[in-house]
C-alpha cells in the first residue's frame, strides 16, 4: 500500500466503521482510539446506516467528525460502494431509504439461513441478528455463526464454501442502482465518492459514474498497491474526481489501523465544497 507525501497537516482518516455496522468499537470508543492515534479528523462510514453519528457528534470534542455513510450498490452486476460525506443524517429521504434497504438486508440473511438449513448446516438465527446489534445484518454475521457451530474453520471458508458468489447458500443481493446510490447521497446534502475501486474496474464504469453526479474515488486504500494508487491517482485527474482514501477501520487488530492511510487535509475542503454544491 501507498499514500500521499505527508503535508504536514492535520491526521486525517475519512473510512472508519464502528458497532453500528460491522465495526467493533462503539462511536465513543473510536473517538478515544482517534485521539490515541492523534487522528484530529475522523469520517464515520457505516455500512447503510448513519445511527452512530448522533453519538459520535456529541462525543467529538476535540476530533473534527465527518459525517458519511458508506451505501452498497450495484451497476453492470458489479458490486460498488459509494461514500457519502457531509451528509445530513437527519434527512428524512435517506433514513427512509436506509430503513427499507435494512429490511431488504434482513430478508436476505433469513433466506441465506433457510438455504443454509435446507443444506445441513443450520446456524442460530437469533444468534446472527443479534449478532449483529444495533447495525445492519449482512453475511460477515452469518459466517461468524458458521465458524462457532463448527461448520466451518474460519470466515474466509465460510464465504468460498457458502456465502460467497459461488457459494452454495448465496443469495444476491437486492439491487440499489449506484447512480441511485449517488444521487440518495446527494439527496441528503452530501458529496459521493466511490470506494475502494481496486486495480481492475473499467475506466469507464468510473467516467459512468462521475457523469451520474460522482464527485471522488478512493484512491489510498489499504487494498490499494502502488498501481492502483498510480492508476486511480491519474484517473482522478483525468475525469475532475476528488482523490480520497481511508483505513477502511474496522477495530484494532483488524486490518489497517487508524490513520494508517495518510490523506492530505485538503481532501476535506474539497469534500465540504463538493457536498456544499
Amino acid at each position: 500500500m501507498t499514500g500521499p507525501p505527508q503535508s504536514g497537516g492535520r491526521r486525517v482518516d475519512l473510512h472508519t466503521h464502528t458497532v453500528f455496522s460491522d465495526g467493533t468499537l462503539t462511536p465513543e470508543a473510536l473517538l478515544d482510539h482517534a485521539r490515541s492515534r492523534d487522528v484530529s479528523i475522523l469520517a464515520i462510514t457505516d455500512h447503510d446506516n448513519v445511527d452512530a453519528l448522533p453519538f459520535a457528534l456529541a462525543a467529538a470534542g476535540d476530533v473534527m467528525v465527518v459525517p458519511g455513510i458508506e451505501i452498497s450498490s450495484a451497476l453492470d452486476n458489479l458490486d460498488l460502494h459509494m461514500l457519502g460525506y457531509f451528509v445530513d443524517h437527519t434527512n428524512e429521504a435517506l433514513r427512509d431509504r436506509l430503513t427499507g434497504f435494512r429490511d431488504e438486508r434482513r430478508s436476505r440473511a433469513q433466506a441465506i439461513l433457510d438455504k443454509l438449513s435446507a443444506l445441513g448446516v443450520p446456524v442460530d438465527a437469533d444468534e446472527v441478528f443479534a449478532a449483529a446489534g444495533p447495525g445492519v445484518v449482512g453475511r460477515p454475521h452469518v459466517a461468524q455463526a458458521l465458524v462457532k457451530a463448527g461448520h466451518v474453520p474460519n470466515i474466509d471458508m465460510a464465504f468460498q464454501r457458502y456465502l460467497g458468489p459461488r457459494g452454495a447458500a448465496f443469495i444476491q443481493r437486492p439491487a440499489f442502482h449506484s447512480e441511485e446510490a449517488i444521487a440518495t447521497i446527494h439527496a441528503a446534502g452530501g458529496a459521493a465518492v466511490l470506494a475502494h475501486p481496486g486495480g481492475s474496474l473499467p475506466e469507464h464504469i468510473a467516467e459512468r459514474l462521475r457523469d451520474a453526479g460522482l464527485d471522488g474515488v478512493e484512491v489510498w486504500h489499504p487494498q490499494h498497491g502502488v498501481n492502483a494508487v498510480r492508476r486511480w491517482h491519474e484517473t482522478a485527474k483525468k475525469l475532475g474526481l476528488i482523490e480520497s482514501g481511508g483505513s477502511d477501520f474496522h477495530g484494532p487488530h483488524r486490518g489497517a489501523g487508524l490513520g494508517d492511510m495518510p490523506v492530505p487535509e485538503r481532501t476535506v475542503e474539497l469534500l465540504r465544497a463538493a457536498a456544499s454544491r
